[in-house]
């Protein structure tokens, strides 16, 4: 029987994770939140996601056994990290429901309603903290316990009261937070990375519900005379470093996702221009600036800048006649408006690439200061808005030919 009682001590005992890996892992989401927490500090939610992440690391930095010793011998009284890590335990709980109360409903959204669930919860969450000090004061407690408090007072007075009052405001905090967060995850029309940050939540919240029983478990145990240690030594302390870890990259996802779709749009922005870029290059015969350092938005900015920057003065060797003639053949190729519109903007600028790269006597159709005079130069404001397009069409230049023949074919033609 007793070598029975010991295998699942042994199994989970493999299974410990260092209280500071949580810890580093929660100080990074706090990290990467904090600079957007600064730069909007009057927005209460970030206020409040900014003060759970760091009442999350203060659990796990004050939950270490190094740090529980620590704390009792400086105090110099024993046993005080108890109330002390209880009470950053349960005001983390009253922050994760605050936050959710928050973020699900906002402020101005039934704003009576939250207004009055928030100071509901303030109050309980306050008044559980005062109790956990009445009663650890209360309590008669001399002997230090690093690891095991909890299972080793289970049946003190007083502290036993304070073991299981925490307990039961941490279980009822992560069942009402798992249950706004599940039926926030059901709605309609939620951002992606903000869909899957929540999914992370609630599994890591959900891992919290293992560590309440696992620690209730093992009280029980020992108030009816039997021993489960194990399930509060050696099974909880892993599932609730897992449960951090899971919960703070809850956090981080939709920062982390959103960001990284941000610069994966500017990068492709980027690229995207490329065929436009070098067509304006054989017009400038210079070309942006490569600095090492740049952000992707700085060279963004540079080679739309530069785009534009050529594209204006050679607006005016474009030919307006030669610009309708080609988007109405590609509408009569079946290209859609905008298509249509790119590909003719297409034509005319390379037809003005070429005439400016010709002698001022050689003035070809469509090209030099004669296609200006006479039938009226390109409106440049649409030409500069959708320079996006244009490169874009530059990447098919069969389809390009296909216009510049349609074009080049009597007008009746081209309309038949």
């Amino acid at each position: 029987m007793v070598t029975t009682a010991l295998e699942p001590s042994l199994l989970f005992s493999e299974l410990y994770i260092s209280f500071w890996i949580p810890a580093a892992v929660l100080t990074a989401a706090l990290a990467i939140k904090l600079p957007t927490v600064i730069r909007l500090w009057r927005d209460p939610l970030l206020r409040a996601v900014g003060g759970l992440l760091i009442l999350a690391c203060a659990v796990f930095v004050f939950a270490a056994p190094s740090t529980i010793a620590w704390t009792n011998r400086v105090t110099g009284v024993t046993n005080i990290s108890a109330p002390w890590v209880y009470s950053l335990l349960t005001a983390f709980c009253g922050s994760c429901l605050l936050l959710i109360i928050t973020w699900r409903n906002g402020l101005s959204d039934r704003a009576a309603a939250t207004r009055r669930a928030m100071r509901w919860v303030v109050g309980v969450y306050s008044g559980v903290i005062a109790a956990l000090w009445v009663l650890f004061a209360l309590a008669d407690a001399p002997v230090e316990r690093l690891r095991d408090l909890d299972t080793y007072y289970a049946t003190t007075p007083f502290m036993r009261e304070q073991i299981l009052l925490y307990l039961l405001a941490h279980t009822v905090a992560v069942l009402v937070t798992s249950w706004l967060l599940w039926n926030w995850v059901r709605t309609d029309g939620l951002d992606v990375w903000l869909r899957w940050g929540l999914m992370f939540l609630g599994v890591g919240y959900a891992l919290n519900l293992v560590f309440d029983a696992a620690k209730l478990a093992a009280v029980v145990a020992r108030w009816t005379g039997h021993d489960a240690d194990w399930l509060s030594t050696d099974l909880a302390p892993p599932v609730a470093c897992l449960s951090a870890i899971v919960i703070a990259l809850g956090f981080i996802l939709p920062h982390a996702g959103q960001y990284l779709h941000e610069r994966r749009l500017v990068r492709s922005a980027h690229r995207e221009l490329r065929p436009l870029y070098q067509l304006m290059r054989a017009v400038e015969s210079s070309r942006v600036p490569f600095v090492l350092r740049s952000t992707p938005e700085l060279r963004l900015i540079r080679r739309e800048t530069f785009i534009r920057d050529a594209l204006l003065p050679l607006s005016r060797h474009m030919d307006e006649t030669r610009r309708r003639q080609s988007y109405e053949a590609a509408l009569s190729l079946g290209f859609p408006p905008e298509r249509a519109r790119a590909l003719a903007a297409v034509v005319v600028i390379q037809d003005a690439v070429a005439g400016t790269r010709r002698p001022e006597r050689d003035t070809g159709i469509g090209t030099g200061s004669e296609a200006g005079t006479d039938t009226g130069e390109v409106d440049s404001t649409e030409l500069l808005h959708e320079i996006g397009a244009t490169s874009r069409a530059l990447r098919r230049p069969d389809e390009i030919e296909a216009v510049r023949a349609r074009a080049a074919a009597p007008t009746e033609s081209a309309r038949t």
